[in-house]
């Protein structure tokens, strides 16, 4: 599903090239749970931002479901996020002034989904995190585990093939963060490819695979990609 390549994302801070990524080359399999580890400053957000295409490699290759990111225009790589993939974050981004069923419902108002099919496709996402009884809730009236089950809602209802969760269980208590990960561990057994940014051992311990970044360069739990011909 994921391929990458010598993969290298470069910044220029002041007067120096500052290497977040350095030759990165990996394969991710449909459905796989990997855990991506490794200290702050080591590129793990860097790597999670360009997989889900939100920022574009300075050099390397990206292939995602066989195509070439780098040959995507700017249209078609927003309908690739909207419909492909889906992110949860460890603060949630929930919007204030919208009950659940709202919140779940924006990213279907960006792709012209009409709004009784809105409704219904979110209070079926809603329901199936355990939330039926939280329809009409506002965020400041949810738990932290509630707001981060109708972030997880909001992020499956297009039905993507790829879940990137940026510590997800950061802003949770120990109950809680169990909770969360049985819930996106089943989606992922349902064929859901999911993909955990963590600084929590016990969350990356549950993964199929942990990948380590160190200084930007793959340390431990990559695997060798040889370019198609």
């Amino acid at each position: 599903m994921i391929e990458l390549i010598n993969l290298c994302r470069t910044y220029r801070m002041g007067s120096e090239d500052v290497h977040a990524l350095n030759e990165v080359t990996l394969q991710i399999d449909q459905g796989e749970h990997i855990a991506v580890v490794g200290p702050s400053g080591s590129g793990k957000s860097t790597l999670l931002n360009i997989l889900g295409c939100l920022d574009r490699p300075t050099s390397g290759s990206y292939r995602f479901s066989g195509r070439e990111v780098a040959d995507i225009g700017e249209v078609e790589l927003s309908l690739l996020r909207q419909r492909w993939i889906g992110f949860v974050f460890q603060f949630f981004h929930l919007l204030p002034r919208l009950d659940a069923v709202g919140n779940v419902e924006v990213p279907m108002i960006f792709s012209g989904v009409g709004r009784e099919e809105r409704r219904q496709r979110a209070q079926r996402a809603l329901e199936s995190v355990g939330l039926k009884h939280r329809f009409k809730h506002r965020p400041e009236e949810l738990s932290g585990g509630e707001r981060q089950r109708v972030a997880i809602a909001r992020s499956v209802v297009m039905s993507p093939r790829l879940l990137l969760a940026d510590e997800p269980t950061g802003n949770l208590d120990r109950h809680s963060a169990e909770e969360i990960m049985e819930l996106i561990e089943r989606m992922n057994a349902e064929g859901l490819t999911l993909i955990v940014v963590t600084h929590d051992p016990t969350v990356a311990k549950r993964a199929g695979r942990i990948i380590r970044l160190e200084d930007g360069r793959v340390a431990e739990g990559g695997a060798d990609v040889r370019p198609q011909i």
